[in-house]
């Protein structure tokens, strides 16, 4: 079921399936990509209580193995609407029998989707609804509609980086798994990565360390449509290698794939999340649409 939330600039359109953004509209523009699944079947969704894959396909906890496949199992469950007003909805997913069956700890997962003018806020809260330590991730993997240049590729388009540095570090990646190396980043002109059809053919760029707190896309006449803002400590940028695809993905994790070779325990795994008891983990990040 979609969940339709507006204000006088904005539309948007929420499936209680993943609480997954489908659309945003600005007059008859729309912004999210369609979820095509000739280029990538998805438009936006949480991921949570993984973020990436897991080595061999597989995690530990507590000694045990459990199958995981990539993100996690939020974005492909039900979320039950526990409220929603012209301009905000919000979405929980509560742990049950299904997903202890893949994940054997208590959680309560919120998300909120708050308008205001020209933006939309993306509210994540979890709990610890159990009696043990709660290791997770989550993040958001939002696609955006982007022009196709004359030769059918995403050749003029820009993401433009919000940080103080001209050089940035990016984790290598070897699909599914990130690698255990690093190489350097110069930026262009205004902090912008010039995008082509080769730039994503080595994979997403994960940046890591809060390197950036924001990211831009541009077109090619130097129109910026599009602002995520954030405070989340990894940024991964991605649009499906020698495809062609219509989209970038801008994506605030909190947490990433397992590095190649990795083969510890869940609470091992890096840049995971850690809740005690009873305690809660806020976070959020706000897209403009201009």
């Amino acid at each position: 079921m979609r969940v339709v939330i507006k204000n006088e600039q904005i539309t948007a359109e929420i499936d209680t399936h993943g609480a997954e953004i489908k659309s945003i509209k600005r007059g008859d523009w729309e912004y999210m990509w369609c979820g095509d699944p000739k280029f990538w079947g998805r438009t936006s969704p949480v991921l949570f209580p993984f973020v990436g894959a897991v080595a061999d396909g597989k995690y530990r906890y507590e000694g045990k193995e459990y199958p995981m496949g990539q993100h996690g199992f939020a974005r492909d469950m039900e979320f039950e609407v526990v409220e929603k007003s012209d301009d905000k909805a919000i979405f929980v997913l509560a742990s049950n029998e299904q997903t202890r069956e893949k994940y054997p700890l208590d959680f309560k997962l919120t998300i909120t989707y708050t308008l205001v003018a020209d933006t939309v806020t993306i509210g994540w809260k979890v709990e610890n609804t159990g009696k043990k330590d709660l290791p997770f991730a989550i993040g958001a993997h939002p696609a955006f509609n982007c022009k196709l240049s004359s030769e059918g590729t995403l050749k003029g388009n820009s993401v433009i980086l919000k940080t103080d540095k001209d050089v940035l570090t990016v984790r290598k990646f070897h699909d599914p798994l990130a690698a255990n190396e690093t190489y350097e980043l110069e930026l262009g002109r205004n902090k912008a990565i010039e995008v082509d059809e080769h730039t994503f053919d080595n994979g997403a760029i994960i940046l890591e360390n809060s390197q950036v707190s924001g990211a831009s896309i541009a077109d090619s006449d130097g129109k910026t449509f599009v602002e995520v803002s954030f405070d989340a400590p990894l940024l991964g940028i991605w649009s499906p290698s020698g495809k062609n695809a219509p989209f970038i993905c801008i994506e605030p994790w909190y947490g990433r794939a397992d590095a190649e070779g990795f083969s510890g325990e869940l609470k091992d795994r890096e840049w995971n999340q850690t809740l005690a008891p009873s305690c809660k983990f806020d976070a959020s990040y706000v897209v403009r649409f201009i």
